[in-house]
């Protein structure tokens, strides 16, 4: 048995979703998108027929993730600087002194505290790490998502999940 790393990064494992970003209380973006890419690092034990898992599955995860990411305006509901708030049909996003009115159908309320990379490759790994057993399952270490807003620009979060 050795310890290895799997890298997954497929043209699948990708969304495209808009978003502002909050610099401050009273500063924040224009509204615009990105199409992002996420790439996932599993730090694991190999087995002693040298194969770790069926590392699949963890893609198709990752392809649901980003699925349910697609085509949204991603907005945060942790931000301690906006109140957002859900009208029927419509989202309600109140900053500084703007009031944003949005069509529900068209955001995806995110439970971070900004729409960043950095946020973002927390919240994937976060999603992974939901089902902690088949982790362990698996003998993986750590696990580390890479999110990127474009060629050369990007935020990563690594969890361990034990020591070697």
């Amino acid at each position: 048995m050795h310890i290895s790393i799997i890298e997954l990064h497929k043209e699948s494992m990708s969304f495209s979703a808009a978003h502002f970003t909050i610099f401050s209380a009273t500063n924040r973006e224009n509204l615009h998108g990105h199409n992002y890419q996420v790439s996932v690092k599993l730090e694991l034990i190999v087995g002693e027929n040298g194969l770790s898992f069926d590392y699949r599955d963890y893609r198709y995860k990752m392809n649901d993730l980003c699925k349910t990411l697609h085509q949204g305006l991603l907005i945060p509901t942790l931000s301690p600087y906006l109140k957002v708030r859900e009208e029927e049909a419509r989202v309600l996003v109140d900053y500084a002194d703007e009031q944003m009115v949005f069509l529900k159908r068209d955001v995806i309320l995110i439970a971070i505290r900004n729409i960043t990379v950095e946020e973002l490759s927390k919240w994937f790994t976060e999603q992974l790490l939901k089902d902690y057993d088949q982790l362990v399952h698996d003998h993986i270490i750590s696990v580390s998502i890479q999110v990127f807003s474009g060629l050369g620009q990007s935020g990563s979060y690594t969890r361990k999940l034990r020591n070697h």
